[in-house]
């Protein structure tokens, strides 16, 4: 079922590029808002594309005291090559497993003949847990509205 605004973000623990430590959402309760940005597959054209636009925001997602979640299907070997070629340095975490996506209502049954790939979604999630903006693209060639997921944090904020 997808998740809808208003609803409590499925919570999730996943590994870290670089580190493997995991990362929870919960872990941010009460501190700071939350952008998830799921991404089909690092190294791929549209997804460097967005995570280097989050790179290069990452100071106004700081003054809208938001923290950016990048999350994949891929290896967080992977994931943290991918991250020090393209000097990203808000965290990428690895689904794997595909958990995290499937609780977000975000995975492609099939794309580019890969099963369980994470569709491209943005969600914000406000200090108490609360999805406050949700958009899961079913073209992997459309980038999520950054102007909108701003908006809302600046709202929340």
């Amino acid at each position: 079922m997808a998740i809808q605004i208003g609803d409590s973000a499925p919570d999730f623990r996943l590994a870290t590029a670089g580190s493997a430590e995991p990362i929870s959402l919960s872990s941010y309760r009460g501190e700071k808002n939350v952008v998830i940005l799921f991404f089909p597959l690092a190294w791929t054209g549209v997804c460097t594309t967005e995570m280097c636009t989050v790179r290069d925001s990452l100071g106004r997602y700081d003054e809208l005291d938001a923290q950016v979640l990048g999350i994949s299907v891929d290896s967080p070997f992977a994931l943290n090559a991918w991250a020090q070629e393209q000097g990203l340095t808000f965290p990428l975490l690895s689904d794997f497993n595909r958990e995290a996506a499937a609780s977000y209502d975000a995975l492609y049954d099939q794309l580019l003949g890969f099963k369980g790939v994470a569709k491209r979604a943005a969600f914000v999630v406000d200090r108490e847990g609360v999805v406050r903006y949700a958009e899961v693209l079913e073209k992997a060639s459309d980038l999520p509205d950054f102007t909108a997921l701003q908006e809302c944090l600046s709202a929340i904020s």
